[in-house]
């Protein structure tokens, strides 16, 4: 298997949507698994599983259906820019910062669309 590969979009950034049932709904990034290249959307791509009742560690558990989020595929999603809040997408600023006297190489994620920093 391949190494995971590297991702654009983050834990905690606003998503849009971009293809799919749920296109141009906007949401919070919940988790990001860069082995399988998914997005786990807070409202998005939400489907209803069937709980089956049993016993756990913490007590009794109670069937029926559970609607929750389902991963979406990174490629389907777009950060939002922060300025007008229409998609975009994201480049890195390299910048070297001098401090005790050492210089040190910060990279900091920008918005093509503003230039403004994400």
């Amino acid at each position: 298997m391949a190494a995971p590969k590297k991702m654009k979009i983050k834990k905690g950034d606003l998503v849009q949507v971009l293809t799919g049932k749920d296109k141009t709904k906007q949401g919070k990034v919940i988790a990001v698994y860069p082995e399988t290249e998914r997005v786990l959307v807070e409202g998005v791509n939400r489907v209803t599983r069937h709980t089956k009742a049993g016993q756990s560690a913490r007590g009794t558990r109670t069937g029926g259906l559970v609607v929750q989020e389902a991963a979406i595929h990174v490629s389907n999603v777009a950060i939002v820019d922060p300025t007008d809040k229409k998609p975009t997408r994201v480049k890195t600023r390299v910048e070297t910062v001098e401090r005790n006297g050492r210089e040190k190489t910060v990279r900091t994620r920008v918005a093509v669309r503003s230039g403004k920093d994400l």
